[in-house]
């Protein structure tokens, strides 16, 4: 099967949300396979594969952190090196995605669309899970409403969908950005800063976001509740467009290998959940928690028209994608967007 990009108009078709997604600074990369020659074939496809294949990957409960604990690069492309990095915010990942850094991203919609409308070259090809309470505003315990929010310090990582949850929220309840301080921190220098007590809270993703409520924080808004009321979050998989026309069946293959992580998790969760704790750091029961916080979707799913829809029929994703970089720019996040076009065709169809 070929990819197909569809260049075209289209509607939310029954979704009027703004969606966005996750985000995640290097750290140390993790191999899982070993290179055999320049051009590798993969056993998987028959087809060629590149001797390395890079994944910027994040740490939260998703099918792509499960495959890299189930080991399942290894069995999807077993004559290419599979190189793991570590990011912590979206904009790192757009960073190294321009700078050809990786082949793969994990992205949240927020990121994608700020990457997209940046001219990265770079094209959208599997949505992980819609964001529900596994991103949320944690804040000191005075904080009772949303009008204490005024005259505090609030981090959140810039340019993900915790920020666009942020500023959507201040907007809902009335209150300006020049009513609070506002503050660009990756998840683990916002940890250390609750810590310190140099901020009185933060919107972030899991596991900084259990363990900002374990040091005594309480949940002021999650995503769940800013999708009820019409912005909603997702995260999606990323690679980089030269990669994808030269190698069309390693993404075939790597959408084949997300997919048996999401079916793992849901035939067998305790063989998933005990993978997720382990790349985690955390508790089973925990890892489970987290994992249940999202909605998890296979490729075959992805094609109802809220999501990507078809090449044929384009779903919802293009439509999410521009409101959300508009509403950026209207929050001025970032400076220029452009329409739904330039979203639409940077969606492929496997």
């Amino acid at each position: 099967m070929s990819l197909k990009r569809r260049h075209v108009l289209f509607g939310l078709v029954g979704l009027s949300l703004p969606w966005v997604a996750s985000s995640c600074t290097s750290q140390s990369p993790e191999a899982s396979s070993t290179p055999e020659s320049t051009t590798a074939a993969s056993s998987a496809s028959g087809t060629a594969a590149p001797q390395k294949i890079r994944v910027g990957y994040q740490v939260y409960a998703g099918s792509e952190l499960l495959a890299k604990g189930l080991g399942l690069a290894k069995e999807a492309f077993p004559n290419s090196e599979v190189e793991y990095l570590r990011f912590d915010a979206g904009r790192d990942v757009n960073t190294g995605l321009a700078a050809k850094g990786i082949d793969f991203g994990v992205l949240g919609s927020t990121a994608a669309a700020v990457g997209i409308s940046s001219g990265i070259p770079y094209d959208i090809f599997y949505l992980y899970d819609l964001i529900g309470e596994a991103e949320s505003l944690v804040v000191r315990d005075t904080i009772k409403t949303a009008a204490d929010l005024r005259g505090k310090k609030i981090a959140v990582p810039s340019s993900s969908t915790c920020h666009y949850s942020l500023l959507s929220y201040l907007k809902l309840e009335g209150i300006g950005q020049n009513e609070l301080t506002v503050l660009d921190l990756v998840p683990p220098d916002m940890l250390a800063a609750w810590q310190r007590g140099d901020i009185d809270g933060g919107y972030v993703w899991e596991p900084t976001l259990s363990k900002l409520q374990q040091d005594g924080g309480t949940i002021l808004t999650t995503s769940k509740d800013l999708a009820e009321r019409g912005y909603a979050t997702f995260t999606v998989a990323v690679a980089r467009s030269e990669f994808a026309q030269q190698y069309p069946d390693v993404l075939k293959q790597y959408v084949a290998m997300l997919d048996q992580a999401v079916q793992t998790y849901r035939d067998q969760p305790d063989e998933a959940v005990n993978a997720l704790a382990s790349e985690l750091g955390v508790a089973p029961e925990e890892a489970a928690i987290q994992a249940q916080q999202s909605i998890w979707l296979t490729s075959s799913e992805q094609k109802d028209a809220k999501y990507f829809g078809t090449s044929d029929k384009p779903g919802a994703t293009a439509k999410a994608l521009e409101d959300t970089a508009a509403f950026m720019v209207e929050q001025k996040a970032i400076p220029s967007a452009p329409d739904q076009d330039a979203y639409q065709e940077r969606i492929l169809y496997i």
